[in-house]
């Protein structure tokens, strides 16, 4: 049987989709159980082994078995070993261990990151393996669903914070708070504090999904994404959502957004939490289309990215979902383009961004564009780089922001490529 880290390194060495792809139905035939094994506790989303920061081996040891490194990541999960003694015990792994059975599988393993272009979809489709997929659910675009906006639904105001999955484990006694993504967060201690408190509560192991706020974003994003794990004492977690763990995991909650609704209102929380308000209202008769008119204005003028619509009847479903519906205000601005970047990744050799800048409302605006194109596009337009430079591209944004760097100068927040001004794909520049 193949080692595993020779088989991280020969799928790290091809850039290669399909030739990925037959490497993990190669080893799924082998009946590789020890390589699968390691790829489900680097892929699956709902362990974690509490260690921020594992050190790369420099030279050979002994040799570490499988069996043993198996012992220390069950204590690491299970939080027998914590802090400092965790520390140690890693490294100790690490100063046994070979240098490329280390690096190349089981620290891989333990930083949750094989780093060899292979996901969870991947292993799930070409290899008996299932990988639980840490999903959460997204809401769609209200644009591309607007005979959807009928019937009785919940309107809510659409916050601009951090999302966060809090599990309740009531069976293990924990409580983890996640990213969308599954990344596990430790800069809300006063919030996990709480959870903990709430526990006696709940019948059952629960999910609860909801969006962090502070009072200044910038801050906040800056303390989510810092690698020391920053503390942000300020921050309330505003909830809008919950469910049986067990329904998570299975990727759908069946039971009914009232339902869920309720099951959230039963909870007594604590004081850095609170309950997304929402309003019922009927989108197919008239007085539901002013209500929903005003009460859109509304979130605007207090400040709100806009609104989300979702029916009462939904299920929750862990992937993005026309179920939840977005509805947001914009501007779209008209920009020159000054400079072209090439993409990295699965990018390279294409376009990776437009340089643009231009005034708009007396405010000048200097951005890169790098979301809204299509493969097609990336392509296309890294083709005619050249003849790319001067052209007027129409950008859409949710808002004009302040350059911190700069009192003069201005940016945009998430901007979208929409189109050249008199291009269209295809057709020669």
């Amino acid at each position: 049987m193949k080692d595993p880290w020779k088989i991280i390194q020969e799928l790290e060495a091809d850039n290669s989709r399909l030739k990925k792809e037959a490497i993990i139905r190669r080893e799924s035939d082998a009946d590789n159980d020890v390589f699968f094994e390691g790829v489900c506790m680097a892929l699956d989303g709902f362990r974690t082994y509490g260690v921020k920061q594992v050190p790369k081996s420099t030279k050979d040891g002994g040799g570490m078995t499988w069996l043993e490194f198996k012992e220390l990541v069950r204590q690491l999960e299970h939080r027998e070993a914590t802090g400092n003694t965790a520390k140690q015990m890693v490294q100790q792994a690490c100063d046994e261990a070979d240098m490329s059975q280390w690096n190349d599988w089981y620290r891989r393993i333990l930083i949750k990151d094989l780093r060899c272009g292979v996901t969870h979809k991947t292993i799930n489709k070409h290899s008996t393996m299932k990988v639980p997929v840490f999903e959460c659910m997204l809401a769609d675009d209200s644009k591309k669903h607007e005979k959807k906006m009928t019937g009785e639904v919940l309107v809510e105001p659409k916050l601009d914070g951090v999302r966060v999955i809090t599990i309740c484990d009531v069976d293990k006694d924990e409580v983890k708070m996640f990213s969308r993504n599954g990344k596990e967060l430790s800069n809300f201690p006063k919030i996990l504090e709480q959870f903990d408190g709430m526990m006696d509560q709940m019948e059952g192991s629960m999910v609860f999904d909801g969006e962090v706020m502070s009072d200044d974003f910038q801050t906040l994003m800056r303390e989510i994404h810092r690698k020391g794990g920053a503390k942000t004492d300020d921050a309330v977690l505003n909830l809008f959502d919950c469910m049986p763990l067990e329904y998570f995991k299975e990727g759908e909650c069946p039971n009914s957004l009232m339902q869920r609704k309720e099951w959230l209102g039963n909870y007594m929380l604590g004081d850095n939490m609170s309950i997304v308000e929402h309003v019922k209202m009927n989108l197919s008769d008239e007085d539901g289309q002013k209500q929903f008119a005003d009460y859109n204005k509304l979130c605007i003028d207090k400040g709100y990215e806009g609104i989300m619509v979702k029916p009462i009847t939904g299920v929750y479903e862990c992937k993005r979902s026309s179920l939840w519906l977005k509805v947001k205000p914009f501007i779209e601005v008209s920009l020159t383009v000054k400079d072209v970047e090439e993409g990295t990744g699965r990018n390279a050799g294409k376009l990776g961004a437009l340089i643009v800048e231009g005034t708009d409302e007396g405010k000048f605006i200097k951005t890169n564009v790098g979301s809204g194109l299509t493969d097609s596009d990336r392509d296309t337009f890294w083709k005619a780089k050249d003849k790319l430079i001067g052209q007027i591209v129409e950008v859409r944004a949710d808002q004009i922001t302040q350059n911190q760097d700069s009192n003069d100068e201005w940016s945009l927040r998430f901007p979208r490529f929409l189109r050249f001004r008199g291009f269209e794909i295809g057709e020669k520049i």
